[in-house]
């Protein structure tokens, strides 16, 4: 949380770029702070537009900001230390890939909103999606900067819901409610407004779906509409209901693999390997 201290510096920092020649390329190379190599270089690029005192009363101000920004630089710096640590530095595809122009942008989109900066479960997850995005390719960059919106939008309670999915694929409401809190509630109570909340915003995300059979084309199969037997029932599902069950989407395992995963296997080496001869079974 910013203090009334540093809400004053960032008004003060407004005024401060609203003079001059260049407030906008100014206001870009601060959003992207810690994401972009060479900031300073940036802002020194374009200081040459304004005048003497202009730049003068930006350094001041933006030193104070910087002082405030610390614990979120050191995040930052923490996170790409990390990645780095992760990474073949002797591979030379994945020296390129770390260069690339395709592989900087994810850099900067996942530091541009540093909202891993609200847990540390969410830094966690931007550092093994960037090391797997560094190590490996197994779907595109633009399912990537998908995957790093998702760490953005969605709260621990969502990512809880996605690892229980995940272990268990077929599992129902219920059963995720009691993994991951177990104490019953009543079915007008917050939680269970919240908890049909995390699966609506996943489904409707495509992260998660009710389970559906499938033919040998991947093509889902139509199902026949249960007979009920007996009155209908009086009450709505139940946010809790025990019937339906629940799996990952293919982007949603995909997510999984990326982000909750330390390293993802290569799926090439994988399948090489199941497929080798097993000298033994002579």
């Amino acid at each position: 949380m910013i203090n009334d201290a540093g809400e004053q510096f960032r008004k003060q920092l407004d005024e401060a770029l609203g003079h001059g020649g260049g407030p906008k390329a100014a206001r870009f190379a601060l959003a992207c702070l810690g994401a972009i190599p060479g900031i300073g270089g940036a802002i020194a690029g374009i200081a040459g537009s304004w005048s003497e005192q202009e730049q003068a009363e930006f350094n001041k101000i933006f030193a104070a900001w910087l002082k405030l920004q610390e614990d979120e630089i050191r995040e930052i710096g923490l996170t790409i230390f990390e990645v780095m640590s992760r990474l073949d530095q002797n591979d030379e595809e994945i020296r390129k890939r770390v260069e690339s122009p395709e592989y900087l942008r994810l850099v900067k989109k996942c530091f541009r909103d540093w909202s891993a900066a609200e847990s540390e479960e969410k830094r966690r997850l931007i550092r093994n999606l960037l090391s797997n995005a560094a190590a490996t390719k197994i779907c595109p960059d633009d399912v990537i900067s998908m995957f790093i919106t998702w760490i953005d939008n969605y709260s621990e309670s969502h990512f809880a819901v996605i690892r229980e999915i995940f272990k268990a694929p077929g599992t129902t409401r219920q059963e995720i409610w009691n993994a991951i809190h177990g104490a019953a509630v009543r079915e007008n109570s917050a939680e269970a407004d919240l908890f049909k909340l995390l699966i609506h915003d996943l489904s409707t995300g495509h992260v998660i779906r009710q389970h559906r059979p499938v033919d040998y084309y991947g093509r889902f199969i139509k199902q026949e509409p249960k007979r009920r037997s007996g009155p209908p029932s009086q009450v709505l599902t139940s946010a809790f209901d025990d019937e339906k069950q629940y799996e990952l989407t293919e982007l949603g395992k995909q997510f999984v693999h990326y982000t909750m995963n330390e390293i993802v296997p290569r799926i090439a080496a994988a399948s090489a390997a199941s497929a080798a001869p097993d000298n033994n079974s002579a």
